[in-house]
């Protein structure tokens, strides 16, 4: 696989977390609303963000991304 081909799959990749991560933070914040954080859903959502917040903090840390993930 050619580098330019590469660096083109990683931030499709980068992109994909980061559109999940934000996706996830709405779902989260409508539950919430409806005062349903008590649920398996919630839960798994939670699970995700942290999952996602990970990947996205890691690039940070290796100079990929610019900035920590926000909530």
């Amino acid at each position: 696989m050619e580098e330019r081909e590469r660096l083109a799959r990683f931030e499709q990749m980068q992109a994909a977390v980061e559109e999940n991560y934000r996706k996830t933070l709405a779902k989260m914040a409508a539950l919430r609303a409806a005062g349903k954080t008590k649920t398996a859903t919630y839960y798994q959502l939670m699970s995700e963000k942290m999952q996602a917040k990970q990947l996205l903090t890691l690039y940070a840390v290796y100079g990929l991304r610019e900035g920590l993930p926000e909530e």
